[in-house]
């Protein structure tokens, strides 16, 4: 099963000599070290009023954002995806700063710290619809695991309803009406626990990438808001150093068919193939599948073998990219409003294919990390946030100790 496990290069920090070195000979370039999902909006995860009006969005309005990086550097550069806006993005300015105190979700930032980031040059950029635009290259020193703050302020919004976000940030964001891109503290700002238009950042390193894709589980519902102890978090607390952790999941997320995002089959592309510096991949996907199919035996039985042949498409236009994937078993949903019909008999199918085939590079046991020994139908007590179906922060930890940290070296 654990097979072709590949050693990857590992940087050992921001301005160490291992990374000095590395620069003189060429083998640094742009690494992932923060994603988000981009998705279309729903209408109930939109900025609060005043800030979404009748076809327009975050008009003469700022936006400030924190966000985990993952890996360090000396030198960093943002994406804004306008993936699914309804009209240009313009975005008039923005800057980067540290968070007062180093937490996420914080209105306030250290002003000693605040950098302007250009686009080509200039200090506005017009993100055309469908597009992505990464800004220019900035001199800021970032550390593994420290939070940064980013600050946009948009002069006139966004013409549409239909925006670009990630509304599982589980961090909270500071809107406040006028330019305050440079401001201390954000008195008076309206918080919302929602990212916008930010989908990633890169720093220049020698760092590779792991890839999570998954659903809510992996976009950690029933984790701590501003805790940062989704499993890929808790996972990055114990990663090699120089390995970037690349969240790129949605809850509500399918492998097969679109559902809260695009299928896995249909972002594929965009979230793991077009990703800097990837050499890994964990798939955790296909509860939503399975969940919200038919309960009948030829339906599950259906949804089993597409599950299976989705899983298989993923592996291999992956690895024509030379990333290896690692396939996560289902974790348990009985007692869940999913435990209906024959879906426990599809997870158990589905387990067994990826435990078994080989298809995968190698395979990460999640349900033998949280299943109850006395019900394997369901989540052990200790990690079911309530509903038997999400986790709690002791439960995403468990995921992330079950992740073996050579597949990373």
């Amino acid at each position: 099963m654990r097979r072709r496990l590949f050693l990857g290069l590992a940087a050992t920090g921001v301005l160490s000599p291992a990374v000095a070195q590395a620069e003189a000979t060429g083998r640094t370039g742009w690494a992932g070290t923060w994603t988000s999902m981009p998705q279309l909006c729903e209408p109930h995860n939109m900025p609060p009023p005043p800030f979404t009006q009748d076809g327009l969005v975050l008009a003469d309005a700022t936006l400030r954002q924190t966000v985990r990086v993952t890996v360090g550097g000396r030198r960093m550069r943002l994406r804004f995806s306008n993936a699914f806006g309804g009209a240009v993005l313009p975005i008039t300015a923005v800057t980067v700063a540290l968070p007062k105190d180093g937490r996420a979700g914080v209105s306030a930032i250290q002003p000693s710290t605040v950098r302007r980031v250009t686009f080509n040059g200039r200090s506005s950029v017009d993100v055309p619809k469908g597009a992505l635009m990464v800004s220019d290259p900035l001199d800021f020193p970032l550390k593994p695991g420290m939070n940064l703050t980013v600050t946009a302020y948009l002069a006139r919004g966004q013409a549409s309803n239909d925006i670009t976000s990630h509304p599982g940030s589980r961090t909270t964001s500071h809107l406040l009406a006028g330019n305050h891109v440079e401001s201390a503290d954000l008195v008076g700002s309206t918080p919302t626990d929602h990212w916008y238009f930010l989908s990633g950042i890169e720093v220049l390193s020698t760092a590779s990438a792991v890839v999570m894709i998954g659903d809510s589980l992996t976009d950690g519902r029933g984790s701590t808001t501003n805790g940062n102890d989704r499993w890929p978090d808790q996972l990055l607390n114990r990663m090699p150093p120089g390995v970037a952790v690349l969240n790129q999941a949605a809850g509500g997320n399918r492998v097969l068919n679109d559902g809260l995002g695009p299928s896995v089959l249909a972002r594929l592309d965009r979230d793991l193939l077009a990703q800097s510096a990837v050499r890994w991949s964990i798939l955790f996907e296909g509860i939503n599948d399975i969940g919200t199919a038919a309960t009948t035996e030829a339906a599950q039985k259906q949804v089993a073998d597409d599950l299976i042949a989705g899983y298989q498409q993923i592996v291999d236009r992956a690895h024509a990219r030379d990333i290896k994937v690692y396939g996560a078993t289902l974790t348990p949903f009985g007692a869940s409003f999913y435990d209906e019909g024959f879906r426990e008999e599809t997870r158990q199918t589905v387990n067994r294919w990826i435990r078994t085939s080989r298809r995968f590079d190698a395979v990460v046991d999640f349900d033998a990390a949280v299943r109850d020994p006395a019900n394997p139908r369901q989540l052990v007590a200790a990690a079911d946030v309530g509903d038997h179906l999400h986790l709690n922060p002791t439960g995403y930890r468990m995921l992330a100790e079950a992740v073996p940290l050579r597949l990373f070296r």
